[in-house]
């Protein structure tokens, strides 16, 4: 009898670990959606980007003469 509830103890114990894991991912979001979707559309219009980025100007930062991005393997 003792090694039943040794293996159940075992096994809540890892229940409760993957339900507290899971909380914040995705019980959450379900619970409070208002938090998440006024951030949601903060980063989906990037607002964020653009205000951080304002006064930057591309040129001055990096060098140049530099190509933009080439494909490493060669697709067209």
């Amino acid at each position: 009898m003792a090694g039943l509830s040794r293996t159940l103890g075992i096994f809540g114990g890892f229940v409760a670990v993957v339900g507290a894991a899971f909380y914040p991912i995705y019980f959450r979001p379900l619970l409070l959606p208002e938090e998440y979707i006024v951030s949601f559309l903060i980063c989906f219009l990037e607002k964020e980007q653009s205000i951080n980025r304002a006064g930057i100007v591309q040129e001055d930062i990096q060098p140049a003469g530099l190509k933009v991005w080439s494909d490493p393997f060669g697709r067209k």
